[in-house]
């Protein structure tokens, strides 16, 4: 059996293989209301059909300011409930377990009103200067975490992933290039990882389901963090419960990154060799071989795929004839599949 195709399980959780859609923001909440439409009514169910064992969807903001665009989904009140638990059903009908992506963009955000962020620095010329979050701000923000994850939970998802990569709030904190703070959420590691780590702990007061944490393992620029460092980080996240590790990279600084198949895989080797913890892989993973050598040299423990979904929801059912793998396909497919 390929090793791609084995189940793999987090706590009580059996995930029938290792294949992951990796959450891509829609920009589909045309209402701007944050509310799930019948564009994600299709998109998400599609991919399990299509053979994902774990689909984790889109950034959802655990507050109206903390969207990267007016468009994006949102879990900030409870009337967003139905709609999530919704498409939760129909991902769980079709043999897929699921995730939700908690997010806040900090100031990376594009709606209208104050931006937030660590400290006040833009991320370029293109962007508001966002505001230094008071401490008042970081609570309620800490506080709308909990409560997203509340609802996540009432929607039925097996999965919350905590987002603090891409530049966004969380990732802005933990970034000594963007957090010039000289409180206690500033200056040493321990004081930037202090966001993340208030944010896992409430999560953790009413969650006992698999807890993700995506995080940009790499800077790309001089000053900022590296795999290595985001290792102690790591190792952090691993005693406060947090049960993988999503490594991607880039996009808290403007910054030149050289981008090739599989560019991101080391940083998950990294970390889930001195951390040591359960790690995804993302970025340019499109062959199947690809994804099977990945698991085969025990490099990571999932994989995450992002567009190479985008091209071919149905990616799966190619894995396993590529890979001389046997999985079932839901009835009405099987003479395709035969």
């Amino acid at each position: 059996m390929a090793k791609l195709f084995e189940s793999f399980t987090i706590k009580e959780t059996v995930f029938k293989n290792r294949i992951v859609m990796a959450p891509m923001c829609m920009y589909q909440s045309d209402q701007e209301d944050g509310k799930i439409t019948d564009w994600h009514r299709v998109h998400y169910p599609s991919r399990a059909v299509g053979g994902v064992g774990l689909i984790i969807t889109e950034a959802t903001a655990v507050q109206p300011q903390g969207r990267i665009s007016s468009r994006d989904l949102g879990i900030w009140n409870d009337y967003q409930i139905d709609g999530q638990a919704e498409v939760v059903r129909l991902m769980k009908q079709n043999g897929a377990k699921t995730g939700i992506q908690l997010a806040h963009a900090g100031r990376k955000a594009t709606v209208d009103g104050i931006i937030y962020s660590a400290s006040a620095i833009a991320f370029d010329d293109s962007y508001q200067t966002p505001k230094e979050m008071s401490l008042r701000d970081i609570e309620e923000t800490i506080e709308a975490f909990k409560n997203g994850a509340i609802r996540a939970k009432k929607a039925g998802f097996d999965v919350i992933e905590i987002h603090a990569a891409h530049g966004y709030l969380i990732n802005q904190f933990l970034s000594p290039l963007i957090n010039k703070r000289s409180d206690l959420y500033g200056g040493n590691a321990e004081n930037r990882y202090r966001l993340l780590k208030q944010v896992i702990d409430v999560v953790n007061e009413i969650w006992n389901g698999p807890l993700f944490v995506r995080i940009s393992a790499h800077d790309y620029s001089d000053g900022g963090m590296t795999p290595e460092q985001y290792v102690e980080m790591s190792q952090w996240m691993k005693q406060q419960g947090v049960d993988l590790i999503d490594v991607s990279s880039g996009a808290v600084v403007p910054a030149r990154i050289s981008v090739f198949p599989g560019y991101q895989v080391p940083f998950a080797e990294t970390i889930k060799k001195l951390t040591p913890i359960a790690t995804g892989a993302v970025g340019l993973i499109t062959s199947p071989l690809q994804a099977e050598e990945i698991l085969q040299n025990e490099r990571a423990d999932m994989v995450f795929l992002a567009r190479e979904l985008l091209r071919d929801p149905y990616w799966a059912y190619t894995a396993a004839k590529e890979l001389k793998a046997e999985i079932t396909a839901p009835v009405p497919y099987e003479r395709g599949w035969v």
